[in-house]
């Protein structure tokens, strides 16, 4: 069985976990994590879930295992769904949201991946491709792509152009 970590309001690890798929008690958070890659061109790469998942566009995502931070459950993610050992230390945490017992890290990973390297995990990716940020909102409006990620997308894309505002100043 696996166990996910419980966190308190203010991201502190209780001691506590919860087996996957339970309810999160009341007052405790679980995390997520999410990743949006990016190419030299300004695509991104992005997972049709599996059908077992819903089928739907996204990004690469889940849960750390109980005893992850956040960063190794982000790369553990990275390499069950799409088969690639990326060097951690190429990720950036651009923004953390905290909603209904959920505390989600989104990540970034600027680097050109070469699809022919991608090792989908069946039971939970049934495509990968480069799309535009066109070709994301196309999905989106067709109902194609998945409303949590499009929200985190756009959540992310703010909180990247103000992060390199920043380090333009």
């Amino acid at each position: 069985m696996e166990y996910r970590d419980l966190y308190d309001k203010d991201r502190n690890l209780t001691g506590k976990t919860v087996a996957k798929g339970e309810e999160i008690p009341k007052g405790y958070y679980i995390k997520v994590v999410v990743c949006f890659m990016k190419d030299s061109e300004g695509r991104f790469l992005m997972q049709k879930r599996s059908e077992l998942k819903d089928g739907k566009w996204g990004t690469t995502g889940g849960h750390p295992k109980s005893g992850e931070d956040s960063l190794t459950g982000m790369h553990t993610e990275i390499l069950e769904e799409l088969g690639l050992d990326i060097n951690k230390e190429e990720l950036t945490l651009i923004t953390t949201e905290q909603d209904n017992k959920i505390i989600c890290d989104i990540y970034y990973l600027k680097k050109d991946i070469d699809l022919n390297d991608i090792v989908m995990q069946e039971s939970e990716v049934a495509d990968v491709k480069y799309l535009t940020l066109e070709e994301i909102e196309d999905l989106y409006e067709k109902g194609e792509f998945k409303k949590s990620h499009y929200y985190m997308f756009h959540d992310f894309q703010k909180n990247l152009n103000q992060k390199q505002l920043q380090k333009q100043k």
